[in-house]
């Protein structure tokens, strides 16, 4: 098994196609599986009278003005498609319109993302099940009522989907990961489930993979003085690239179970490690041994094993000992 690993763009290239074709080049050394963007069109998607979800700039009177900042063109999008592939890194897209998806058709992107937001949007939702792609669903807003109408809707229309655990919450404190769900969402809907992280800490991505999660999304950030609203919830690109192996390496785990019930490879060592008893004080013949008397002491097998202390307290000694004899049945009157 493996974890589908998305490094999510969002708008940290605020609206600028040079910056963002930079993320992509440096998304691509993380060693993720893909690469996430937005799709915004103002015009089709919003309206001035959408209010900020965080007022993190008073430079667009609107979060309509802001949506038309981030707009690329159709030209722009195929480019940004081609680098993608050009990179190795799977191009998904998040659409906020039926528009968004006919530019990202033309792109060819390979993958779609629907945000929370959009999980009760079935005119987008057809759109996109047409296309006949994979589909991701985020499920941070979402009721369990919510996604079960979801689900049926994609299901209705044959759609090839997963699921992610997502918190709409930025930066997702501890309190509010939900690692909980990602295997009440698999038991409920029988489809891959994964985590969309919005906690800027590694050490999330690492426990969602680690308790079942199969895709992991989280944002990235080339740093946290950078403008825009996701970048208290994103990763630097170097936390990115120790996460993506942390993840490997969770996955490599997953893939060996360990049989504590079959210790025999460790035989060797536990000739080494495992001790046998010992006296602590020289011992005269006809002694009766107490607790007080005795050490465990490396190597195993040179005396009685020390997990049968009990077997000799209480009983004579058959000879004298010196201090630090090993004490072995001989030793011993039973």
């Amino acid at each position: 098994m493996g974890v589908f690993t998305i490094a999510e763009i969002a708008q940290a290239h605020n609206g600028s196609i040079e910056k963002l074709h930079k993320y992509i080049d440096e998304v691509a050394k993380t060693g993720v599986d893909a690469i996430k963007f937005q799709t915004h069109i103002a015009d089709a998607e919003s309206s001035i009278y959408e209010p900020f979800r965080v007022k993190f700039s008073d430079k667009y009177a609107t979060r309509f003005d802001y949506w038309k900042a981030m707009e690329f063109s159709l030209e722009e999008w195929i480019e940004i498609g081609k680098h993608c592939k050009q990179a190795g890194l799977i191009f998904i897209s998040s659409p906020f319109s039926n528009a968004a998806v006919d530019v990202l058709e033309q792109a060819e992107v390979e993958q779609y993302k629907i945000g929370s937001g959009e999980i009760t949007n079935f005119l987008l939702l057809k759109k996109v099940v047409d296309t006949g792609k994979p589909i991701i669903i985020s499920s941070g807003m979402s009721s369990i009522e919510e996604l079960n109408k979801t689900v049926d809707f994609l299901k209705k229309y044959d759609a090839d989907f997963s699921i992610l655990q997502c918190t709409t919450n930025y930066p997702t404190t501890p309190r509010n990961y939900g690692l909980n769900v990602i295997n009440e969402l698999k038991e409920l809907y029988k489809v891959p489930i994964g985590f969309s992280d919005h906690s800027a800490k590694t050490a999330t991505g690492i426990a969602a993979v680690a308790l079942g999660a199969e895709i992991l999304e989280f944002h990235v950030v080339f740093n946290r003085d950078e403008f825009g609203p996701d970048v208290t919830s994103s990763l630097t690109i170097d936390e990115a690239t120790e996460l993506v192996k942390s993840v490997k390496n969770i996955c490599e785990a997953l893939k060996h179970p360990v049989n504590k019930n079959d210790n025999s490879a460790y035989t060797d060592l536990k000739q080494i490690f495992e001790k046998s008893l010992a006296v602590n004080k020289d011992l005269k013949k006809g002694h009766i041994i107490r607790f007080n008397d005795l050490e465990a002491k490396k190597p195993k097998d040179y005396g009685i094993d020390a997990s049968e202390y009990m077997g000799v307290v209480g009983k004579k000694l058959s000879k004298n000992l010196s201090q630090w004899d090993f004490l072995n049945k001989s030793d011993v009157i039973l």
